[in-house]
């Protein structure tokens, strides 16, 4: 017999069935129709992948509370609370990434012909295929060999040596002169690059690390955390972030498990 924890437990995955069915019919909405059909909480838009993933397991869940009712254990469901309790309490950390709870009765109408209308499975969706595809979205192109970054240490390299040969030019002819003036100002012009690739700020770095770990557990592979990271809002550029990757890999692989 269902004890009231069971009831409780089989009644909130439940609920989570019929929101992440909402939201497998969500993928195949525009940006526009999606943050439209239900009031939202503050999150990314959950990736169609991720979406199967997650009803996977609470269907998985939701047999064996079944199973363990019909063997009469009455203290399953029971330690299943318990330990949600404790990972909202001590485990989780805020992140936006999740899927927020829909359901039936809160959603809005959308305009007549729009892509609510549509299945899930249409062939022009590109949204839920890609993986993962984090808001704001970015354009989709491969970063150019050189960076906005590289070019702007090289247009004030260019700055820098300039004015230092005008000078060397003003002044009264001397045996070699010019030369380490010049010779001076090349390590100056290179100061601003070294200065810009530590500029990342602590907090961004520690991002960084836990969106890596999180891509792991995920099933992500390594060489693929840097663009992926550099998608998200807020974060460091591409070359930033494979800096952060590669001077705290041993952490990340700790992190996601995989020491």
């Amino acid at each position: 017999m269902a004890t009231p924890a069971d009831q409780r437990l089989l009644e909130l995955l439940e609920k989570w069935l019929t929101s992440l069915e909402l939201h497998i019919r969500y993928s195949s909405l525009d940006e526009h129709s999606y943050w439209k059909i239900q009031p939202w909480v503050e999150h990314q838009r959950p990736n169609l992948w991720i979406i199967n993933l997650a009803k996977q397991k609470a269907s998985a869940l939701r047999a064996q509370v079944q199973e363990r009712i019909k063997t009469g254990d009455a203290k399953f469901s029971d330690s299943l609370e318990l330990m949600i309790f404790l990972a909202n309490l001590l485990g989780s950390e805020h992140i936006e990434r999740f899927i927020p709870l829909a359901e039936p009765g809160r959603e809005s109408p959308l305009t007549r012909g729009s892509a609510a209308e549509q299945p899930p499975a249409h062939a022009g969706d590109t949204s839920t295929r890609e993986m993962p595809k984090f808001l704001p979205a970015k354009p989709h192109t491969a970063p150019p060999t050189a960076t906005p970054q590289v070019a702007r240490t090289e247009r004030k390299a260019a700055v820098a040596v300039k004015p230092a040969a005008k000078s060397a030019a003003k002044q009264p002819a001397k045996p070699a002169a010019p030369v380490k003036q010049v010779g001076r100002a090349a390590p100056k012009a290179a100061a601003p690059a070294s200065s810009e690739r530590g500029a990342v700020p602590e907090a961004a770095r520690e991002k960084v690390i836990a969106d890596a770990a999180r891509l792991m557990q995920w099933g992500r592979k390594w060489y693929e955390l840097a663009e992926l990271i550099a998608r998200m809002a807020d974060r460091p550029s591409l070359p930033d972030v494979r800096r952060i990757l590669k001077d705290n890999k041993s952490a990340i692989d700790k992190m996601a498990g995989r020491d």
